[in-house]
């Protein structure tokens, strides 16, 4: 398949562009940037720096990719903005080039879907079919693991973690770490776990069942959490889920845990 870039638009000598590239109307192209088979830039994107689109991924206007991090650290390093295959990038999104202080990096996966004036901070490591809602935001050295889904207007703290299958309410401003398939309200508060979620991606009732009932000991029990995340691990030990949420929290180190409003 040729390659078609409209007249308005420039592309820097160096840039390399795959079979299929469709660049469209006042799109500006860094002659870092390696665009991957059938990607499209509707019109107006601007995309800068070294950074690394994957094949058949499309964005829409004013979208802003790979430009200097808004970090006052960063001072023109060569850092890499990398995003993966079959991604759905929406109108104004921002995606940040690393820095190199921090990962040297922004790393997002693959079949994502970033609805309009979406935010990527530097550094971020964003998985595999992740949504972001219009104007959700996460800051920088943030993780967001696969099938999160962050709110419209939610913003996850800088060194946040949000965990596999973790679900984002609308406007939450989300300051500590969400363990997988944690659910967290309108007030940023984890209020239990993203059921919905589990069941789309085909866990077993019995699965689910023993992760509501980890819920309730890790979050709701007595005596020291330490004792009661140990005694899980050990009975749960062979539920991949529950060991998931295990490792969890116990890698966690910059940000608190994301817990239940105190009743």
């Amino acid at each position: 398949m040729a390659v078609s870039i409209h007249p308005t638009a420039i592309v820097e000598k160096g840039a390399e562009l795959a079979d299929g590239v469709d660049i469209g109307p006042f799109c500006v192209v860094s002659g870092k940037a390696k665009l991957g088979e059938g990607v499209r830039l509707v019109s107006h994107v601007s995309v800068a720096g070294s950074t690394t689109i994957g094949a058949r991924t499309q964005v829409f206007p004013f979208a802003a990719l790979g430009h200097p991090p808004q970090d006052t650290k960063y001072k023109g390093e060569d850092t890499k903005l990398l995003i993966g295959t079959d991604n759905l990038i929406r109108e104004s999104s921002v995606f940040h080039l690393g820095t190199a202080q921090g990962r040297g990096q922004t790393v997002v996966g693959s079949r994502g879907f970033f609805m309009n004036s979406s935010h990527i901070g530097h550094d971020n490591i964003v998985g595999n079919n992740v949504i972001y809602a219009t104007h959700a935001v996460s800051g920088g050295l943030a993780t967001i693991d696969d099938f999160a889904i962050l709110g419209g207007n939610s913003a996850i703290h800088q060194l946040g973690r949000i965990g596999m299958g973790g679900f984002i309410g609308g406007c939450a401003a989300v300051v500590g770490d969400v363990i997988p398939f944690g659910m967290v309200d309108n007030h940023g508060y984890l209020n239990g776990l993203n059921i919905v979620g589990l069941k789309r991606r085909g866990a077993a009732r019995e699965t689910i069942h023993q992760l509501r009932s980890v819920y309730r000991e890790l979050f709701h029990g007595g005596g020291f959490f330490e004792d009661r995340l140990k005694a899980v691990a050990e009975q749960y030990a062979a539920v991949p889920e529950i060991i998931r949420i295990v490792d969890f929290i116990r890698a966690g180190e910059k940000r608190p845990l994301c817990t239940p409003r105190a009743s």
